[in-house]
């Protein structure tokens, strides 16, 4: 090996223990030493931020385009509604009509509901990522990865379980959303997006899996009571403005569970090979100072 090559080595080594000071002086290396972690630099950073900029609206376009064309029969569609509301009744769930009527009362309420439905989500979850990705970039791809997965099994739910969403029943529930805040259907065309994906709720999932990976991302207080607060809320919204079933928020949970539980299996695999390398590196200059 040469002498660069086991520099090098030496610097990977030290850098992986995370202890970060001054940078070691030539023929200084021993047991301990601390080395200056290098950030990336603007450039690899902006074409980083870029690439997976383009990756993240990539997947957005594909999912309302699939999830557009996994569109059911309106029977179908109908049907499964319908039977989500028996099993809801059986097991005494069935809390659409009481969930609404807690704000319908008020003008203010229902505003306020339909802009957690509206502005709570993509924004959210957009913004999350943005930041996620420029300080807590193993973070970031937790979060990414997982709505990649879980968003590839709500295609199949949609494909092969078509659910109308309780708005579209004759079930006495108001859509607050269309009556109260009609622009967001005029940016999201009924004609363009598939109306019977009820179920699984990845309004209320995605949510939610920002929500724990910022609770793993920080200890800031007001980020994690707002990491806590956010599902809450849009399990509530999706129910209130009558887009979804308990059960779909209780099946788009499940789902984003799964989700996460393989990001976090891809990012461990990962892991274990990015260290592995780093001690592949690191045996030779062991091996060199036992020489």
């Amino acid at each position: 090996m040469s002498h660069a090559e086991t520099h090098t080595a030496r610097k990977v080594t030290r850098a992986h223990t995370g202890t970060v000071g001054p940078p070691e002086q030539p023929g200084s290396v021993g047991r301990g030493t601390r080395v200056r972690l290098i950030r990336p630099s603007l450039e690899s950073l902006r074409y980083g931020f870029g690439r997976e900029a383009v990756l993240i609206a990539g997947a957005m376009v594909a999912y309302f385009a699939i999830r557009n064309q996994t569109v059911g029969g309106e029977a179908q569609a109908s049907a499964n509604a319908e039977r989500i509301v028996d099993l809801e009744q059986s097991l005494h769930v069935a809390w659409e009509d009481a969930v609404q009527n807690a704000v319908l009362g008020s003008e203010l309420l229902v505003t306020l509901t339909n802009w957690v439905y509206i502005w709570g989500h993509w924004p959210v979850i957009l913004t999350a990522a943005t930041v996620l990705y420029l300080y807590r970039r193993e973070r970031y791809y937790l979060l990414r990865n997982a709505l990649f997965v879980s968003g590839g099994i709500g295609f199949v739910f949609f494909a092969l379980l078509p659910v109308a969403p309780p708005r579209l029943l004759d079930l006495g529930l108001v859509d607050t959303v269309t009556s109260e805040s009609s622009s967001y259907r005029a940016l999201q065309p009924p004609g363009l997006t598939n109306q019977y994906a009820a179920f699984p709720s990845l309004h209320v999932g995605w949510n939610l899996v920002v929500g724990i990976v910022l609770l793993l991302a920080t200890a800031h207080l007001a980020v994690r009571l707002f990491a806590v607060a956010m599902p809450l809320a849009m399990g509530f919204a999706v129910i209130a403005t009558a887009n979804h079933f308990v059960l779909d928020v209780v099946g788009g949970a499940v789902v984003v569970s799964v989700g996460l539980a393989v990001a976090l299996a891809i990012g461990s695999r990962g892991a274990t090979a990015t260290l592995n390398r780093v001690e592949s590196a690191a045996r030779p200059v062991d091996e060199g100072r036992r020489a």
